[in-house]
C-alpha cells in the first residue's frame, strides 16, 4: 500500500499543544499540524473549520472529520496522533480512512 506523504509542523511544546491552530493564520495548502501522543482535539474559539485526521501507531488513518466547525470536540480511542489541516486539505491530499500516512517534518509549530 502506498502512503500519503504530508508535510507537518509538530506541536511539541505544551504551549503549542494547547494553542493548536487557534489564533493563527491558515497553514500553507497541504501542510498540517501534528499532535503526537494525542487522541482528542477541540475547536473551541476557532474562526474557521478544519479537517481532523486521527492516526494509529502504525500510521493508518482510523477516523476523520472533514470541515469540523468551531465549538466542537473530536475524539478517537484508536489514535495516538492527530493531524489538523485546513478544511478541504484532507481531500486534496488524498487522505481517507484506512490509508497509510507518512509525515514529513517541517519543524516546530509556530
Amino acid at each position: 500500500m502506498n502512503a500519503v506523504m504530508v508535510p507537518v509542523f509538530r506541536a511539541r511544546s505544551p504551549w503549542a499543544r494547547l494553542k493548536g491552530l487557534l489564533g493563527t493564520s491558515p497553514l500553507p495548502t497541504g501542510y498540517g499540524l501534528l499532535f503526537e501522543r494525542c487522541s482528542a482535539v477541540h475547536t473551541l474559539g476557532m474562526k474557521r473549520a478544519i479537517d481532523v485526521v486521527f492516526v494509529a501507531a502504525d500510521g493508518v488513518v482510523v477516523k476523520m472529520h472533514r470541515g469540523l466547525g468551531s465549538g466542537r470536540v473530536a475524539w478517537c480511542g484508536q489514535a495516538n496522533r492527530v493531524l489538523e489541516l485546513s478544511a478541504g486539505d484532507a481531500w486534496r491530499l488524498g487522505l481517507w480512512t484506512g490509508c497509510r500516512v507518512l509525515f514529513i517534518d517541517r519543524g516546530e509549530a509556530r
